[in-house]
């Protein structure tokens, strides 16, 4: 179990490794919490998330840090992996994302989501989130978009694609083999 709180902007996460899949996320946008639910489901975390109220960007923003930073402590327990990789399907859309540890933090993606958006929610917002995901976790992280063109499938793709990368760096050397 991994979590982190922050005082100054009440938001906080809890992640419990070998889970169910089920979360309760509340970051203030609604399709970045039905991504984040996802992302659960496909990692099989169990996974708490809120967001201090705020503006959009804010809201995602923050949501990548305090996420990034409960990832964090999973992804740099004692036996755990710390590198994984996954493509996973959504529709017509296929997404692969790699990630590994990193003492220099990164995301690189060969899409562009910028004038997107489903439900209110930018395509920038997205890589926003994934951005603040990979500086706050210690991660490089690659998204690649094999194949889509609905933006609600890609970031469905994208979304699961991370939670079973996760999964499996987050896995501690002889569990779940």
């Amino acid at each position: 179990m991994a979590t982190d709180e922050t005082a100054n902007t009440r938001s906080a996460a809890r992640l419990a490794l070998a889970g169910t899949g089920q979360a309760h996320v509340e970051t203030g946008v609604t399709v970045l919490d039905r991504l984040l639910e996802q992302l659960a489901r496909y990692g099989r975390f169990d996974l708490t998330l809120g967001v201090a109220p705020g503006s959009a960007d804010t809201q995602v923003v923050e949501s990548g840090k305090v996420f990034g930073r409960a990832l964090a402590t999973l992804l740099r327990a004692e036996g755990a992996d710390g590198h994984g990789s996954a493509h996973v399907p959504s529709a017509e859309a296929l997404a692969h994302v790699a990630l590994d540890l990193s003492d220099d933090p990164c995301l690189v993606t060969n899409f562009d989501l910028s004038v997107a958006h489903v439900g209110g929610l930018g395509g920038d917002l997205a890589d926003r989130f994934l951005n603040e995901l990979a500086r706050a976790a210690g991660i490089t992280l690659h998204v690649r978009l094999v194949e889509g063109r609905d933006t609600q499938h890609v970031l469905g793709a994208i979304f699961k694609a991370l939670g079973v990368a996760l999964e499996a760096a987050c896995r501690v050397r002889g569990e779940r083999d």
